[in-house]
């Protein structure tokens, strides 16, 4: 099991990226939350890891916080919700505020979550309640990288790669202001309006 990865950021497309380690570049899958806490291409950068291994791949998932892995891994074991599903849920909404939706049985808010329905909101509730009481909460000051060449074309390939429809996301960009900014916070100025 590759427990953490520390090396040079190599390469950032949302959600993926590599990271290069004594010769060795690992490309990692990352949920939102992580990749726009990365800091420039060429610096140094540190991530708890999770290696799933199935027959047709082994993919690596990085995460800033260890709270962020734990969650991922937990939600894991719950039947019917896949990776894909953990990145989306880490993406929209920290820690915290899962674990304040599952303790307040709010499953009006984690249906928002793309692939998120109805019914799977109401077993995350269910299986999660015990498991989210002591969840501990680790903070990270992100850190900002400006000057992509085309940032809101950046942010559409990631929100559509999270699970949104290429309509939900055009939509989510028409009503978000996004002159002048990253796609780092174009991707957050959107996922906050998606999940208000």
């Amino acid at each position: 099991m590759i427990a953490s990865l520390r090396g040079r950021l190599a390469y950032k497309q949302a959600p993926q990226i590599v990271i290069e380690c004594a010769g060795v570049g690992y490309a990692v899958e990352t949920p939102m939350s992580t990749f726009l806490e990365l800091p420039a291409i060429g610096a140094d950068v540190f991530l708890h890891t999770h290696l799933l291994v199935r027959e047709d791949a082994h993919t690596l998932y990085g995460f800033s916080q260890e709270a962020e892995r734990w969650l991922f891994r937990t939600v894991l074991k719950i039947s019917g919700v896949g990776a894909k599903m953990g990145l989306g849920i880490l993406s929209a909404m920290s820690v915290k505020d899962f674990a304040r939706c599952v303790q307040h049985e709010d499953a009006a808010m984690l249906v928002k979550i793309p692939g998120v329905g109805k019914k799977t909101a109401e077993r995350l509730i269910i299986e999660m309640r015990d498991r989210v009481k002591d969840v501990a909460i680790t903070t990270v000051v992100p850190v900002r990288q400006s000057g992509e060449v085309d940032a809101r074309g950046e942010a559409f390939d990631a929100l559509v790669s999270l699970g949104y429809k290429p309509a939900e996301v055009k939509h989510l960009l028409a009503t978000t202001e996004t002159d002048d900014l990253s796609a780092e916070d174009i991707i957050r100025r959107a996922l906050k309006q998606a999940v208000h």
